[in-house]
């Protein structure tokens, strides 16, 4: 009994929705960071679940390029908030204004 493609791609539709919802509407860096993450996994699924589908292997070796950039996209990612919070003393995205004149 297997599960059908349709399936892993739905899910993976609403994973990548719920995370693009998240990074429009959220104002913590730390959230924003997360929903990244979470549709960088959907990603990742949408890959495996074709390469199973396929019958072909580069689907799954390109997911763990995905997940090394994920990777290092979050220590960056988080070695900057780490940053900002020590100079500003807060984590939300529209009190940083670090940029502006």
């Amino acid at each position: 009994m297997t599960i059908p493609l349709h399936y892993y791609l739905g899910l993976s539709a609403i994973l990548f929705t719920v995370g693009v919802a998240g990074v429009l509407t959220r104002r913590n860096a730390i959230v924003v960071f997360m929903c990244i993450e979470l549709m960088l996994n959907s990603v990742n699924l949408t890959l495996v679940a074709y390469s199973s589908f396929l019958g072909d292997v580069t689907g799954q070796i390109l997911v763990f390029f995905v997940m090394a950039v994920a990777a290092a996209e979050a220590a960056v990612g988080l070695a900057i908030v780490i940053a900002l919070f020590r100079n500003k003393q807060t984590v939300n995205i529209d009190e940083i204004n670090i940029l502006k004149w």
